[in-house]
């Protein structure tokens, strides 16, 4: 019966851990930025706190539509990614085509016609193998301005690249495995006419970067605003509206990076006594167009001796100086980021850029916020495997212990059962019959001992006193 027990526990320990809830192997990207004019050295980027690198950015070519990197960036672009697996030897590279820079009219050109595609598509498999990249991500960056037009052909690029990258990957002398394929998109995929291609960049791209920024400007407002706020009671220009337009178009949140900003814009204020978000503003500050990085502001505030004031409500950080208005997002801002695309289960962030970090502080927040997380889903996963396998343990101690109290309790009612026996069996054969068998009396055996005398005593035995006795003297009796 034990033995059942314990052979039914262990086959249950070792079956439960099966039946566990599944402890989330799903890919967490934390992937940055790397502008090659940003003034960071590649060796300075700490690539340890990214999973991804995204080196930016490539050009294209007007005439033949391949692309084009210029002479000054080649060596930066060509040691990318030897260079940043230095520090991480499992880091992703990306290499990034386009950008706010780009002149869209050659991209609108490239994506218009078929041959004009596969000649960019051919070039940019052929350049990510040349130069070590493990992916290409595809920034245009503008295309609110393109037609509709531009995004039935971006549908039929996307279309033709995965093929591409597919065929390369299957005929591939060396076993390549498939190049990643991304793109930079707007925080909304619907806030014109124009839609972006959410079939095709469902079905083609591993995901999407979303542009959770610049949803105000100092050069394009009157007033201060969040420009990455993740909310907005007042308006549907906020990241939460963003990525809740594109789940609802069709695209999964597993295919969504949440952008995150390192840096922000400058207002000059109207009136400097009234500083909140949404204060009159008469155009940018500090800078021609108001953009300052992390670095930057943080650097100001400190040499102003400012106080930067949080904002739940945008989820953004902001200070006054004076009639300067500053808004960005410090720590809090963005661990409350990295919390939300968790939440909502999306499939990480991505850091515009890299450069624009002041000594690491808002990469380390950004990751020490996703390591909370995952501390927090690992303690209950642990407590589901200690409790039942504690249970079970105690279950085989238990039955252990029932078990030697039952073989204990059957050898004692065996002893017992045996002395009952024993006297059964003298008493039925002092009532024998049997005709060689001789019954003596007390008073015989009293006789024969001479009193129990002490001479006659030969000793202790295991049931008392041994006696030397005369049996002439009881048979004479």
């Amino acid at each position: 019966m034990a033995l059942s027990i314990a052979k039914f526990a262990i086959l249950l320990l070792a079956f439960f851990p099966f039946q566990l809830p599944c402890s989330s192997a799903k890919i967490w990207i934390r992937s940055g930025y790397w502008f090659s004019g940003s003034g960071l050295p590649i060796t300075d980027i700490n690539s340890a706190l990214y999973t991804h690198l995204i080196c930016a950015f490539s050009g294209l070519n007007s005439t033949t539509h391949q692309l084009s990197i210029s002479s000054s960036d080649n060596p930066y672009f060509s040691a990318f990614t030897r260079t940043v697996k230095l520090k991480n030897p499992s880091v992703i590279t990306l290499l990034s085509i386009g950008g706010g820079l780009a002149n869209y009219s050659v991209y609108s050109s490239m994506v218009g016609r078929s041959s004009h595609r596969k000649s960019f598509i051919d070039s940019s498999i052929k350049t990510a193998r040349l130069y070590g990249f493990d992916g290409l991500d595809f920034s245009w960056v503008s295309a609110s301005a393109g037609s509709d037009s531009d995004m039935t052909n971006i549908a039929n690029l996307l279309d033709e690249w995965r093929t591409a990258i597919e065929y390369e990957s299957r005929n591939s002398s060396n076993n390549s495995t498939q190049l990643i394929l991304t793109m930079a998109v707007r925080y909304s995929p619907d806030l014109d006419a124009t839609g972006f291609p959410v079939e095709s960049i469902r079905n083609n791209l591993n995901w999407v970067h979303v542009m959770a920024y610049d949803y105000y400007k100092p050069n394009g407002t009157s007033h201060t605003g969040a420009h990455a706020a993740l909310y907005d009671p007042g308006s549907v220009q906020n990241t939460d509206y963003g990525i809740n337009s594109w789940i609802n178009s069709g695209l999964s949140a597993d295919k969504l990076v949440l952008g995150l900003p390192f840096y922000g814009y400058a207002w000059t204020l109207v009136n400097p006594n009234n500083s909140e978000i949404g204060a009159l503003a008469k155009g940018p500050a500090i800078t021609e167009d108001g953009s300052m990085s992390y670095k930057d502001i943080k650097g100001y505030i400190q040499r102003y001796g400012a106080v930067s004031m949080y904002n739940a409500t945008y989820v953004v950080n902001y200070c006054t100086i004076g009639s300067t208005w500053i808004g960005f997002d410090d720590v809090e801002a963005v661990k409350i980021k990295v919390a939300y695309a968790k939440k909502r289960n999306l499939l990480g962030y991505s850091v515009w850029q890299v450069a624009h970090d002041d000594n690491w502080v808002l990469s380390e927040a950004a990751q020490e916020k996703e390591n909370d997380h995952q501390n927090k889903r690992k303690r209950p996963l642990l407590l589901i495997i200690l409790l039942p396998t504690t249970a079970i343990v105690l279950l085989l101690l238990g039955s252990g212990m029932l078990y030697r109290r039952r073989k204990l309790i059957i050898s004692i009612f065996k002893d017992k059962n045996s002395e009952s026996k024993m006297e059964t069996t003298m008493v039925a054969a002092a009532s024998t019959d049997a005709p060689n068998l001789r019954v003596f009396s007390f008073g015989d055996i009293k006789a024969a001992t001479n009193d129990f005398s002490f001479e006659n005593k030969l000793g202790e035995g295991g049931y008392g006193p041994v006696y030397k006795v005369n049996i002439l003297s009881c048979t004479l009796g």
